[in-house]
């Protein structure tokens, strides 16, 4: 349904009730990417018509995210600002019997007693879907539903309604959540003569247990905020929301968001809930690190080590043995706080226990480290050794008098780390604790 004649408007338009969704964030996503594949016009608005709930913290906090990702609009409107606009429309459609003003009877405190409802013409209609094909509804089943608190305080469905018509919107690409608000807006966009928009309602995104994700279940894990914050980049970010219900139909699954643009097809879209798999954002994050300038992530590897161990030479070979087991980079942070690479800068405590391997003895371990350190800078030496007396009996306490940790890299790497003097220093040390 692309018509090459006639130029495409979307638009996505969040509610500053909140922080930045993810959810949020893909559909803003899908939005840019349908606009710029047909070089098209993307606008953003924001719907603040719910003065109660609306803030302009939440606000800023939206602008922010989609900023840091990258998803800049063409246009910009706030629907606070847009007041005057409504006001003339519902005045037409009380004047041409569409609406009318309904006396209520307030149920509780703070109600109207009078609201602006539509005159539900109590009929069916159906809709094509780019995602989901057919769709019919009985509007019967929503009387006259209200429109607006009065004629200067519009509600979300005749706002949304007036500024696709002003704005021109070809295209409402949206969640699925919002497919029982089409009928309502159908209804009012023949009430004021606007053209219908296309519509393509994306599936929701699911936890593993394949329930929507949700603040109170999920809590601050709903926000592209929390993901920042977590050292993700927004490119790893967008390249995993892209692949949240749409799939590009090639074995290929790392893009830039140029590439995505190009590659993007909503008619690829499915129609089944897509599952927030964090294990896959995490590879994705992976290879976009690694796409990072090398000096670029080693300058932020050192800085954090400095944080902690100030006046120290940061070891090449250790920057990059923390960039081989992140894949995003709190796990830097992580990684020093518990301690794993203290061993590199300060000489480890040792426990007896622990330095012998499983079924050997003292005596054995203490005779293959009296060996051993007579090797230290013969690999091939120490291989070999350990091969005719047993690996873990040998290469076990080495790696634990190196670095005083029973999880650490190879005795290998770490004699890499460390240079033979210290090597020496610390199985010398093992070997009197054992003696």
């Amino acid at each position: 349904m692309i018509d090459p004649n006639k130029k495409i408007v979307v638009r996505m338009a969040p509610s500053p009730t909140g922080n930045l969704h993810v959810g949020t964030a893909r559909t803003t996503l899908f939005n840019y990417l349908f606009a710029k594949k047909y070089g098209g016009k993307f606008i953003l608005r924001i719907e603040d018509t719910d003065k109660e709930r609306s803030t302009k913290e939440f606000e800023k906090n939206i602008l922010d995210g989609l900023s840091w990702l990258g998803l800049t609009c063409d246009e910009f409107f706030r629907q606070s600002e847009r007041t005057e606009v409504y006001k003339n429309y519902v005045q037409k459609m009380l004047d041409n019997g569409t609406a009318y003003i309904s006396k209520e009877e307030p149920q509780e405190e703070g109600q109207r007693s009078e609201v602006v409802r539509f005159k539900n013409p109590n009929k069916k209609i159906k809709f094509d879907d780019l995602i989901r094909g057919e769709v019919e509804f009985d509007t019967t089943e929503l009387k006259d539903f209200v429109i607006a608190k009065s004629p200067e305080e519009p509600l979300y469905h005749l706002a949304v309604v007036v500024d696709d018509h002003e704005m021109g919107v070809t295209h409402v690409i949206r969640g699925e959540d919002h497919i029982s608000n089409t009928p309502r807006q159908i209804l009012i966009q023949e009430a004021i003569g606007a053209n219908r928009p296309i519509y393509a309602h994306l599936p929701l995104i699911l936890d593993a247990d394949r329930k929507k994700l949700s603040k109170r279940k999920h809590g601050e894990a709903v926000w592209v905020e929390y993901y920042k914050n977590q050292g993700y980049l927004s490119d790893a970010l967008l390249n995993f929301y892209a692949l949240l219900g749409w799939n590009p139909g090639t074995e290929k699954e790392i893009f830039s968001l140029s590439e995505l643009v190009e590659a993007f097809d909503i008619d690829k879209v499915q129609k089944g809930g897509a599952i927030f798999d964090e294990k896959k954002l995490r590879w994705i994050n992976r290879e976009h690190l690694k796409m990072l300038p090398k000096e670029e992530l080693s300058s932020v590897v050192t800085q954090k080590i400095l944080e902690k161990f100030p006046d120290v030479s940061v070891p090449e070979k250790i920057v990059d043995l923390i960039l081989e087991r992140i894949d995003i980079l709190s796990d830097i942070d992580i990684l020093i706080a518990d301690g794993e690479i203290d061993y590199v800068f300060m000489e480890p405590d040792l426990n007896l226990e622990k330095i012998i391997w499983k079924n050997s003895t003292k005596e054995k371990t203490l005779e293959h480290l009296k060996h051993v350190v007579k090797m230290v800078g013969n690999k091939d030496g120490i291989m070999k050794y350990a091969e005719e007396v047993g690996k873990g009996d040998v290469l076990w306490p080495l790696r634990y008098a190196l670095s005083g940790r029973e999880k650490s890299p190879d005795p290998f790497t770490l004699m890499s780390l460390l240079g033979q003097d210290k090597t020496e220093k610390r199985i010398e040390k093992a070997i009197k604790l054992l003696e």
